[in-house]
Formats: C-alpha cells, structure tokens, sequence
C-alpha cells in the first residue's frame, strides 16, 4: 500500500495529497516520513515560477544525496532540496530565520507548468522529486496563486501522514 501524506496551507485551509515515490526515491521518502509532521512558514518562489515552500531543520543525520533529481519539476511534483549554510544568501537567510542553521530542507510544491529550477547566484538547483500529489491539485494551485498574488504574511505550508 502506498504512503500518503496531507499537504496544508493552514491559513487559507486547503490540503492535498500526495504519494510518496518510494521506488523512485527511497532514501528522501524514508527520511520526510520519519520526520512528519513538518512544516513551517510558506513563501512562494521568486525564480522557479510555480513553487511554494517552506523551510526546516534538517531532520536527517545522514544527507539523502540525488534521486529522482529534476531542474524542470512538474504541476504536483513534491521536491525536497538540501542546502548547506554557505549557499543560501546572507540575506535570504536573515529574512526567513534561518541564519543560525548549519543548513537546511526546502521543502517545496509545484503547482504548474513551465519551473526551471536555475538560480542566478548559483545555477542549476536540482531537487529530489519525492511524492507527486494525487488528489486536490486544482484546489490547491488555486491557493498557491493566492500566496503569489495576495502574499504568504501568516501562511504556513504543512506536511503530515495522512489519516488511514
């Protein structure tokens, strides 16, 4: 039987699920399920077009490495990126907190088409794609835009197993 888990914007009171990728992604699907429920503040991507995520402490002694890799994520794609302190900006790290971590998990929904994972400041950005979201895609790119138009002041993104 497949792993499900609930994706939340809790402000706007949407969710989605989505299955893990166990075969295609087994290291990263075995360390978010372990890890659940996460979540934190959601922001909505400046580069990567479609994209709303949230950051957190890494949860893993052991780095997952690539699999399943993507720079072009796809409408319900679920990808998880590790970064390291010394690659995110000092600023960008000061604006979302996150400036006394060693380094941290972006954990991130794509919600349509035409994402190119490419960073001006360090290139391409690959992502482990990890769980594609199986039920509730619509309602929740409705929401995603939102956080793009109306913004994310307030809003938290959360990951939970989903309820047998």
């Amino acid at each position: 039987m497949p792993k499900l888990m609930t994706i939340t914007l809790e402000r706007r009171g949407v969710t989605c699920v989505a299955e893990l990728l166990e075969k295609d992604a087994p290291r990263t699907c075995e360390a978010v399920w372990n890890a659940l429920p996460l979540g934190g503040e959601a922001y909505h991507a400046k580069y990567a077009r479609n994209e709303v995520y949230t950051m957190v402490e890494r949860f893993s002694d052991d780095e997952v490495g690539l699999e399943n890799p993507t720079v072009t994520p796809i409408p319900g794609d679920v990808v998880y990126f590790s970064f390291p302190g010394g690659m995110l900006d000092r600023k960008f790290k000061e604006e979302k907190n996150i400036h006394a971590l060693p380094g941290v998990i972006d954990l991130a929904i794509f919600y349509g088409r035409n994402n190119l994972l490419l960073n001006g400041d360090v290139g391409w950005v690959p992502g482990n794609v990890y769980a594609t979201i199986v039920d509730g895609l619509d309602r929740m790119a409705e929401a995603c835009n939102d956080v793009w138009r109306s913004g994310g002041v307030g809003e938290r993104l959360l990951y939970a197993r989903a309820e047998s």
